[in-house]
């Protein structure tokens, strides 16, 4: 039997204490702090230069909520992005030593494999398996290659959940963030069954001022490196989406997943096109589009 030492004792004791202030299911915080103390790991690597951080994790960072509901790790890759060298970069990083913090990964454990395949800028995903204590730790790398990054990416220092030393890597704007989450949306269709997004978006723009130059330069720039085209009404945005056989099962569980409050699907998408709508429509037209958005909105 493995023998848990003090410090790894002393770890899982606060991380509960932390799920239970939170209201929070303890397997999402053990989840989040495995992909911190990786992150720190990439952060202290040789390899830190070589992406940046985007997806749900950095709504923390955005909007100060340690109780976001986070699993799983988004990055930007730069350079090379093969099967090997991926592999090879998160063993190194997952041998690395840094000051103690209760987790060991196993670099042997790490597997590399394509995602997306059928879009030109897809990616891989990199799973790796860990120990703090006898809690086993299972961590997800989505890896993005190719996409465009506007604004210019800025570096951050990533929340500890337990005030340990923080990473501090280059990670996207909110802006990029969105832009991605919209072309998704645009793509998918009918057949989105990403609920996140909605709720991000939605989140996003209650808590965040947006300068409408910015976000609709993020926009453009992202649908043009993709080849698509910015619809002026884009299905995701309208009521006929929630409508659709089935989302409204697959946004109720996405609540219940992450223990959200209930609410109602069509009311977010009203606000999510309330917000990105206006944006949309002038880029399709070939307008400017040079309003401000204050929290909570509306445009001006």
């Amino acid at each position: 039997m493995t023998t848990i030492t003090p410090l790894e004792h002393s770890i899982q004791a606060r991380l509960a204490r932390v799920a239970k202030e939170l209201r929070v299911d303890p397997n999402l915080i053990l989840s989040r702090y495995a992909a911190e103390r990786l992150l720190y790991r990439l952060a202290r690597s040789r390899h830190a230069e070589r992406f940046v951080l985007k997806g749900a994790m950095l709504l923390v960072v955005w909007l100060g909520d340690v109780a976001r509901p986070t699993r799983d790790v988004d990055l930007l890759g730069i350079g090379d992005m093969s099967d090997e060298a991926i592999a090879a970069t998160f063993a190194e990083i997952a041998a690395l030593e840094v000051e103690p913090d209760g987790v060991t990964f196993d670099p042997a454990s790490i597997g590399v494999a394509r995602i997306r395949e059928e879009d030109a800028y897809g990616g891989r995903r990199v799973t790796l398996r860990g120990l703090l204590g006898r809690a086993r730790l299972h961590v997800q790398i989505d890896i993005g290659i190719g996409d465009v990054v506007y604004p210019e990416p800025e570096a951050i220092d990533y929340p500890s959940l337990l005030d340990l030393p923080r990473p501090r890597l280059n990670a996207y704007r909110p802006e990029t963030s969105i832009a991605e989450k919209l072309h998704a949306m645009v793509a998918l269709g009918a057949k989105n069954s990403r609920m996140r997004d909605f709720f991000d978006i939605r989140t996003l723009a209650e808590k965040e001022r947006f300068d409408g130059v910015r976000l609709a330069t993020a926009i453009r720039r992202t649908f043009d490196r993709r080849a698509t085209a910015v619809p002026a009404r884009p299905l995701a945005l309208t009521p006929a989406f929630a409508q659709i056989e089935g989302k409204e099962a697959q946004w109720s569980g996405f609540l219940r997943r992450y223990r959200l409050p209930a609410e109602d699907f069509s009311r977010v998408i009203k606000q999510v096109s309330s917000f990105l709508g206006p944006v949309v429509v002038a880029l399709a037209a070939d307008e400017p589009f040079t309003r401000i958005w204050p929290p909570g909105g509306s445009w001006q």
